[in-house]
């Protein structure tokens, strides 16, 4: 290995490492933020999916989140206790229900979700737009070089 391929290797060590911490200290502030609403994660996020993204049925919800079927009806029957959400009959499938917030639950998150995103402005607020842009591009093209170089070596075997 040449000095030059010793130093390069360091430097992508540095680059983890430092992702890492990062990542560690935001999501930490973020989880205080949501901690501070008394939501749990999970209780938070499938609001906020809701809150943005409108109803959808409890399969899309627990496929977005990767949260298997059992616990998903669980959360959503502990959401709908709180009056947070509501069941709504999809029409022509009496099989499948739309998950959509109440009206608590809408006003609940009008209040709490443009808190959460000042949290998000604030943690964010070291960087310049022209460096989120920047890093936005580059993490982007690091995480599709992963994927594709992933995806191609999954035919090859």
């Amino acid at each position: 290995m040449t000095e030059r391929d010793a130093e390069g290797k360091e430097l992508d060590l540095k680059v983890i490492r430092v992702i890492s911490n990062m990542v560690k200290e935001l999501y930490g502030s973020l989880e205080r933020d949501i901690d501070s609403y008394g939501l749990s994660r999970e209780y938070f996020q499938i609001l906020e999916f809701l809150y943005n993204k409108g109803p959808h049925p409890i399969q899309k919800i627990s496929e977005t989140f990767s949260i298997p079927s059992g616990s998903i009806t669980y959360v959503v029957d502990k959401l709908e206790k709180k009056g947070l959400v509501e069941r709504l009959p999809i029409p022509g499938d009496r099989r499948k229900t739309n998950v959509t917030l109440t009206d608590e639950g809408q006003s609940y998150f009008d209040h709490i979700f443009p808190r959460h995103v000042e949290t998000i402005s604030d943690n964010l607020s070291y960087a310049t737009d022209e460096e989120k842009l920047e890093l936005i591009r580059v993490l982007k093209k690091i995480g599709y070089g992963i994927k594709n170089r992933e995806g191609s070596s999954k035919h090859e075997d």
